[in-house]
């Protein structure tokens, strides 16, 4: 932006594997080790009962639907989200992990046709397919020049930020992820292990761990993004530690924006001193059509996060694009569902001060 702002794209978890994969150009193998299901093709099955038959063998834009525009604006410096499936053709499912979300690497267009820069990966299936699945997933998005943070093929790789050159200036990246999201602790990367950045407490020991290591590589006048992968799936209560936790990221390790995800449904959004947390994105691309069980949190419903900041990482403004997925595709969602969403959002942030209305276009603006 000509007076040095930076615009970013955020959204939550983007899960590409089991179902959305098996509609794909290159559809994987499609067996799974699930408790109630062993193919992949189960949850196709699943969405079509609910929303009618959907296409196969589809192009890579067709999750991104009605919203690819949006999702491509020009005007967006970097579009940042949750990788939860893995990018393999190999490997085997972790032992007892009980769900196993993967990709088939040929179909990696689906995430360039969205243009996404940057993808965080320490979360809770990145390693459903093993290390082996890790590894690949690694070099399928190095191949894609997509920047992946948040796992590696070692715990240097895991933990260390990456840093994008932009026309506006620089943009660091941080990822890292909790036990409290349903990460194992085995995945956690090593010295000479594979694995991903795994927050095992929140203390001021890992706050100063993420603040050197975001320091070794910024510089002077970027910005900083900590994206975290934290809480349960279900549900808008944030708890003390976890807002401490956010609050000091900002104060001692120098972030501007947290963007929070794990949650199934956009959470309450905080701004302090200038800077954003998204305490939970929610979901962007699923294969949960159809799935009942938790339809009052209305998990279909999600979000592009359209954040503005200035050149020192202060905010000015939030717009959420409202989405809705249908057939394993983004839709644009009626007035009543923006009405429910924005009702509940607002409701959701209202602990933190901040209020979500429904502007003209029927995107969502924070108020702080």
């Amino acid at each position: 932006m000509a007076d040095g702002s930076l615009r970013l794209t955020l959204a939550g978890d983007v899960m590409v594997g089991r179902g959305v994969d098996a509609i794909q150009a290159f559809p994987g193998d499609p067996e799974i080790y699930e408790s109630w299901a062993r193919s992949a093709l189960s949850y196709v099955d699943l969405a079509e009962g609910r929303s009618g038959p959907m296409p196969r063998r589809v192009a890579p834009s067709y999750v991104w639907g009605s919203m690819l525009g949006p999702i491509l604006d020009p005007a967006s410096h970097a579009m940042i989200v949750n990788l939860e499936s893995a990018l393999t053709d190999r490997g085997r499912p972790w032992p007892g992990k009980g769900i196993q979300y993967r990709m088939d690497p040929r179909n990696i267009e689906v995430l360039t046709a969205a243009g996404i820069d940057v993808v965080t990966l320490a979360n809770n299936h990145v390693l459903d397919w093993s290390e082996t699945g890790l590894l690949q997933t690694l070099e399928t998005l190095r191949t894609a020049d997509i920047t992946a943070v948040g796992a590696g093929e070692n715990a240097d790789q895991a933990w260390n930020p990456a840093r994008l050159t932009l026309p506006s200036g620089g943009l660091v990246i941080a990822g890292v992820g909790t036990a409290g999201s349903g990460i194992p602790s085995d995945w956690a990367a090593e010295r000479h292990k594979p694995g991903v950045a795994l927050v095992t407490e929140f203390s001021n020991k890992t706050i100063d761990r993420l603040g050197s290591l975001i320091d070794s590589v910024r510089r002077p006048g970027d910005v900083v993004v900590v994206s975290i992968h934290w809480g349960g799936n279900w549900g808008y209560g944030i708890s003390t530690s976890r807002r401490r936790f956010a609050h000091r990221l900002i104060e001692r390790s120098g972030a501007h924006v947290i963007h929070g995800h794990s949650s199934h449904h956009p959470m309450g959004v905080e701004v302090h001193r200038g800077c954003l947390i998204l305490y939970g994105c929610g979901d962007l691309i699923t294969d949960y059509e159809g799935i009942g069980g938790h339809d009052r949190y209305r998990g279909d419903l999600g979000g592009l996060y359209r954040v503005t900041v200035t050149a020192t990482g202060e905010l000015t403004g939030l717009t959420i694009i409202p989405t809705r997925m249908e057939r394993f595709q983004l839709t644009k969602p009626s007035e009543s569902d923006r009405e429910w969403l924005a009702t509940s959002l607002d409701r959701a942030c209202r602990p933190f001060g901040t209020h979500v209305s429904v502007d003209e276009d029927g995107h969502l603006e924070l108020a702080w």
